[in-house]
């Protein structure tokens, strides 16, 4: 029988093709981020992140019901306190804003999956992710005194209940630092997802003026990573699992797909991204002009990250997202 001449593409059915696909998505994967902040009975729009707000704790319920009712079982929450200083006391103070939101929320949604930014850019005066001294003619960040800050973050908050720590400050040797802090401490099961492989990048734009943590002076470029790197990508990766990682990200997402492959191929844990505000405001701004339809925009970016290896998706359309599995349209 001849068959060079056969067609090699698959003749199939709507149905078969979801039956034979080689990327599938669960609402379970999905991680929605989440901006709380001190005061009460507010909810303030961001305006670069049309659709997403500010919450005081006592405003979070319908939100956390909303995704809870979409399927979406996990968030990560970033903290914009009332307060600043040169070393970010609020990050690990007791009664901080994000120990208080842990708290309640774990209280009345204990089946919600909550993962805590470990920074302390939200919380200093200056806008950096660290202590910052003076060095010579110039300021810069202080790695070793951070360390201990970003640990005693770390515990504070899983002692309000966190369930994972997400260290998104890319010090050198943060991970085992919040690793042997929370080992100290007796919470020797709380995961690590650290964001191993954090480019500086322009698509953080609008989460800046979310949680008001742009810096007052230079930029990070010093310890935030050089996106023209894609070999220095994968040693930060393989460094932060060998200090106890147990799930690494690459941040941004879009732009960065080849290094969540290269992560995902050289790593034995699982990969997450994050969807950043710069890539869902683009989307917003695009499908407002009717330039574009956002629904599928949206679902094809997702899939892409999957496909190139992710295992965990955080991303402001999160909701949508799982709207969109439980119809068919992905998944």
């Amino acid at each position: 029988m001849e068959l060079k001449n056969r067609p090699r593409r698959l003749r199939s059915t709507p149905e078969l093709r979801k039956m034979v696909r080689e990327t599938r998505i669960d609402a379970s994967s999905l991680i929605y981020p989440m901006f709380v902040m001190d005061g009460k009975a507010r909810v303030d729009e961001i305006t670069a992140l049309p659709g997403q707000y500010r919450y005081t704790v006592d405003m979070v319920d319908p939100k956390i019901e909303e995704l809870l009712k979409a399927g979406v079982n996990s968030i990560m929450l970033f903290g914009i306190p009332e307060h600043k200083d040169e070393t970010g006391t609020q990050a690990y103070a007791e009664d901080g804003i994000i120990q208080r939101a842990v708290s309640y929320i774990k209280n009345r949604y204990p089946e919600l999956y909550v993962i805590t930014d470990v920074c302390l850019c939200e919380y200093t005066s200056h806008g950096h992710c660290g202590v910052v001294c003076e060095c010579g003619r110039r300021h810069d960040v202080d790695n070793d005194k951070t360390l201990e800050l970003l640990s005693r973050t770390a515990v504070s908050q899983v002692l309000a209940g966190a369930d994972m720590v997400a260290p998104s400050d890319m010090m050198d040797g943060r991970v085992a630092a919040i690793r042997s802090a929370l080992d100290n401490n007796g919470f020797t099961n709380t995961p690590i997802m650290s964001y191993a492989v954090k480019f500086a990048s322009s698509f953080y734009g609008p989460f800046r003026e979310a949680a008001g943590s742009a810096p007052s002076f230079g930029d990070r470029k010093s310890y935030q990573m050089d996106f023209h790197n894609r070999r220095e990508g994968i040693k930060e990766a393989l460094l932060d699992v060998e200090e106890g990682a147990d799930i690494v990200m690459v941040k941004p997402c879009m732009s960065y797909l080849d290094m969540i492959r290269d992560v995902y191929e050289r790593t034995d844990i699982p990969v997450a991204t994050y969807s950043v505000s710069g890539e869902y405001a683009m989307v917003k701004a695009a499908a407002a002009k009717g330039w574009i339809d956002e629904k599928s925009i949206m679902c094809e970016m997702a899939v892409a990250a999957f496909r190139a290896g992710a295992s965990l998706y955080e991303t402001y359309y999160a909701k949508e997202l799982a709207e969109c599995i439980k119809e068919g349209r992905i998944g």
